[in-house]
């Protein structure tokens, strides 16, 4: 059974800063790619980041470039996502999902489809 629970989540000012946990359980996160997501209100699902099994290979999004860092602790299997100089355009649920599928997975690109394991997803809030 693999579960995947975020936490971390919160309320931050403009230019302010959150760390995001994605801690699973099932499997181990050192084999897979692990992606963050994010859904705004009345907005679709839109991939932010991800991290690649083959040698910490990062991805992110061009509106998080700089600002966010993702990363991963392997003797915790957890992933984390730093957010720094948050913007309100930030906010949204933040999911954190796993590939399982696509080997390697988060080579150049976050593409939905291909994550498989998804969490009940933490909230953040960027307001002044």
């Amino acid at each position: 059974q693999v579960q995947v629970v975020e936490s971390g989540g919160g309320l931050a000012q403009p230019g302010g800063s959150l760390t995001l946990s994605c801690e699973v359980t099932g499997l181990n996160v050192d084999y897979y790619a692990v992606g963050w997501f994010r859904q705004a209100p009345g907005k679709g699902r839109e991939g932010v980041s991800c991290i690649s099994s083959v040698n910490y290979g990062r991805y992110y999004i061009d509106s998080v470039k700089g600002r966010f860092t993702i990363s991963k602790d392997n003797a915790k299997n957890t992933v984390f996502l730093q957010m720094n100089s948050l913007k309100l355009e930030d906010t949204a649920v933040y999911f954190c999902a796993i590939d399982r599928t696509t080997i390697p997975g988060c080579v150049g690109r976050i593409a939905e489809h291909e994550y498989d394991n998804w969490g009940q997803g933490t909230q953040v809030t960027v307001s002044s």
